[in-house]
């Protein structure tokens, strides 16, 4: 496999992240950053031992030395930065979520496509072999009945909401809020795991309304989405403005999975139901005989490493991209429809 030379785009933790994967990975080689503010790009290309600092996607376009492109910039941002690449001949490893909606990714794949390039969208959870382990699991507990997967924790910048200041993060204008955030983690692992629903209903938790000048308009801080299946029904609970501490749970008629971490999961078993007792309703037993084991996960300390493996794989052609793409697109189209429920538009959708 050849190696792949990498400009990444944006400076945040979780370019970060990215940048120490690729120094570590065999098959890509770290080139340097792109930030608007010369001096960031500078900065942060030289701490992360990079050589070639970029101040606009043109310059990264222009780079000849440049094969592939992270862009971990706001979701707003996403599509007119990976299409420039694109046309550009470069590969492109999207952050979650690769567009706003469905429509702009197809753009994005189309546009892929008719270059001869790769695009992925960098969802970690759907390249962890952990889930290949889950899926595993939940073939032994029968036919499954309810699910139930949740991701929540506190955002620091959910403080600038309450004072009344702008921030990305929840901002309507760039594409954010809780579903598109986190949320999204719990979507791709649904349809990773069980194909799209019949139908969706979302209900969200508002934190401000169409006259919020600050968020842009309607914007979520938390949700729920229910997810009909004709034999089952999946919950999904996400949150930006609290935080959720009960593992996910997949129930099927002979036992039961839990697991720790939908974005990056841990603390994994399945307990195996043994006979049912009659009048449970009366003890805190519901069956005898129950078998539980302990599922062991792949040890990680940073699982956007399977995203870069498998995004080199399918750049080399050893890998159809072809399953990625339609895991995001069924999750877009699942968000699109969860916020038309909750009110919440974004300039894209216009």
């Amino acid at each position: 496999m050849n190696e792949l030379a990498f400009a990444v785009v944006g400076t945040s933790t979780i370019a970060d992240s990215m940048v120490d994967m690729i120094h570590q990975c065999s098959c890509a080689r770290y080139r340097g950053s792109m930030s608007r503010d010369a001096a960031r790009a500078a900065s942060t290309t030289e701490r992360l031992g990079g050589t070639t600092p970029y101040t606009s996607i043109e310059e990264v376009c222009r780079d000849a030395a440049v094969d592939a492109v992270y862009i971990a910039s706001p979701n707003a941002l996403h599509v007119d930065q990976a299409l420039a690449c694109i046309r550009a001949g470069k590969h492109v490893l999207v952050e979650k979520p690769l567009a706003p909606n469905e429509r702009l990714a197809c753009l994005v794949f189309d546009e892929a496509a008719a270059h001869g390039v790769v695009a992925l969208e960098a969802m970690r959870s759907v390249h962890d072999p952990a889930y290949e382990t889950l899926r595993a699991a939940v073939e032994r507990i029968g036919r499954v009945r309810r699910a139930s997967l949740r991701f929540g924790k506190y955002s620091s910048r959910y403080d600038e909401v309450l004072a009344g200041r702008q921030t990305n993060i929840f901002d309507a204008r760039m594409a954010s809020g809780s579903l598109m955030d986190i949320g999204v983690y719990c979507v791709a692992a649904m349809v990773h795991l069980f194909g799209a629903p019949e139908d969706i209903s979302c209900t969200p938790v508002l934190i401000a309304d169409a006259e919020n000048e600050a968020t842009g308009g309607v914007i979520d801080g938390a949700g729920t989405i229910l997810a009909r299946y004709p034999d089952k029904v999946v919950e999904l609970s996400y949150s930006k403005i609290s935080q959720d501490l009960l593992p996910c749970q997949i129930e099927g008629e002979l036992g039961t999975v839990t697991y720790g971490g939908v974005s990056v999961p841990s603390r994994a078993s399945v307990r195996l139901r043994g006979q049912a007792v009659r009048g449970a309703w009366t003890a805190e037993a519901q069956s005898t005989g129950d078998e539980t084991e302990d599922l062991a996960l792949a040890a990680c300390d940073n699982n956007m490493c399977y995203e870069l493996d498998n995004f080199c794989a399918c750049v080399a052609g050893e890998m159809d991209a072809a399953r990625y793409r339609d895991i995001t697109l069924a999750s877009l189209a699942i968000m699109d429809e969860a916020r038309r429920q909750a009110g919440i538009v974004f300039p894209a959708d216009r």
